[in-house]
């Protein structure tokens, strides 16, 4: 006879739960977090997924995203969802999207790029045709996201 085990992570009353993040990515998750401080943070990584084959998972208590947070990170794990938890329920339940605008939070590899000489907020445009790539509003010059440092 063959036992089965299974371990019991907790629900959260209030806070944010990012699933489906591809596996091996929730640590550059957490850094674009900055997760530290008071809050309750449960992570799962390299589990068995439907989706995705493996994924990982993160769960934070009393802590909802701000915009810029959720654009950051759908660049890294766009095929994460980000779950809103309050009072034990799902209240908002949505699949990440990349933003074709962001701000911030890409540090340009082009080292003569105004962004890295002076105190600039770096901005570019993401094209989603094909490969997912950015465009530097400054340098105008075009990466491929997955080669983007992405800033904490």
């Amino acid at each position: 006879m063959s036992l089965v085990k299974t371990i019991k992570v907790n629900a959260i009353k209030n806070g944010t739960v990012i699933d489906h993040i591809a596996a091996g990515k929730v640590l550059k998750v957490i850094e674009i977090l900055s997760l530290a401080g008071d809050n309750s943070v449960m992570i799962g990584m390299n589990l068995e997924s439907n989706k995705l084959g493996r994924k990982d998972i993160l769960k934070i208590e009393n802590r909802e995203l701000t915009k810029k947070e959720v654009n950051s990170i759908a660049l890294i794990a766009p095929s994460a969802t980000l779950i809103i938890i309050n009072d034990f329920e799902v209240v908002n339940k949505s699949s990440l999207e990349i933003p074709e605008y962001i701000e911030e939070h890409i540090i340009c590899p082009n080292p003569k790029c105004i962004t890295n000489i002076e105190d600039i907020p770096s901005k570019y445009y993401i094209h989603k045709a094909g490969s997912v790539t950015a465009r530097c509003v400054y340098c105008e010059k075009k990466y491929l996201v997955e080669d983007l440092k992405i800033k904490v």
